[in-house]
């Protein structure tokens, strides 16, 4: 059988679709391979030998900073960010499928998150938390709280000012998606099961959250990779700790060996491994959706 003739611009396209998956994925792959240097490597090329030692010297720590805390803080992070982001795009999803008094508004209110500058939304958030400070030390001394007051440092933390900011970030995407799925969602099979006496919360748990599952576990990879590799928004939110992207960001000034390249290494697998789980998952998902009669 003769080969379909390609048309003319089909080779100008390829070349500059290759062109723009080198300059995307390039920089990655640079920082990896650099990163497997023998001790005497640099932050350049050429490669001087070939050898784990960048990754050795990265798990005995980067001078003061703690790493391995800094992954651990990450990770949490990440995790608490992906559970509410899925719970509450969810659930603002199936709001959303009937008419509300000011849905418009809000959704406009929540979606305008992305249009502002990330920086802008953390400084916003941080003040915000400087102003409770500032009330709650008020309060604690108008109530004659002393052990309080003396023990309050500032309510900046991980899982308040930090998981704030991050949920500016991933939940406009997650109700995003929702509304996608809701517009090809059949109802029918909800009229259906409530037809044979299923209630509001039978239909959701058995007809439509099975359905709908594998989308949502795409909700829950966004929110864990959004959050892990946020920077802008985390920096004036964080209080007195960092996350490893912050820290990653810090090091670049000061390290000057391969070792930030093997962080670097360290922080892609993590992201890939995610992904990898994510897409499985939801695979696995499709499959049992699909075999279930």
């Amino acid at each position: 059988m003769k080969a379909e003739k390609r048309p003319a611009g089909y080779w100008p396209l390829a070349l500059f679709f290759a062109a723009f998956v080198l300059f995307l994925y390039g920089p990655m792959l640079v920082i990896v391979v650099l990163s497997f240097q023998g001790p005497e490597g640099g932050l350049t090329f050429p490669l001087r030998g070939v050898s784990l030692h960048w990754f050795y010297k990265l798990a005995e720590g980067l001078g003061v900073v703690d790493i391995g805390a800094a992954l651990q803080r990450s990770l949490g992070l990440g995790l608490v960010v992906m559970a509410v982001t899925v719970v509450f795009s969810v659930l603002a999803g199936l709001a959303f499928r009937k008419k509300l008094r000011g849905g418009n508004l809000l959704f406009f209110v929540v979606v305008a998150s992305l249009i502002m500058p990330s920086i802008i939304v953390s400084l916003g958030i941080g003040l915000e938390f400087r102003l409770l400070d500032t009330v709650l030390k008020y309060v604690f001394a108008a109530w004659g709280m002393e052990d309080s007051l003396a023990n309050f440092g500032t309510s900046l933390g991980l899982f308040t000012s930090a998981l704030g900011a991050h949920l500016t970030w991933t939940l406009p995407f997650g109700l995003l998606i929702m509304f996608a799925i809701f517009n090809r969602f059949n109802p029918a099979y909800e009229e259906a099961a409530r037809d044979l006496g299923a209630s509001p919360w039978q239909g959701f748990r058995h007809v439509v959250l099975p359905l709908i599952a594998p989308s949502v576990v795409g909700i829950g990879m966004f929110g864990f990779t959004l959050s892990w590799d946020e920077i802008a928004r985390t920096s004036q939110a964080i209080g007195d700790v960092n996350t490893l992207p912050l820290e990653l960001q810090g090091l670049t000034s000061t390290v000057t060996t391969p070792s930030i390249y093997a962080l670097g290494t360290v922080t892609m697998v993590v992201s890939f491994l995610v992904m990898g789980l994510t897409v499985g998952l939801a695979k696995l998902l499709e499959r049992r959706q699909r075999a279930t009669p």
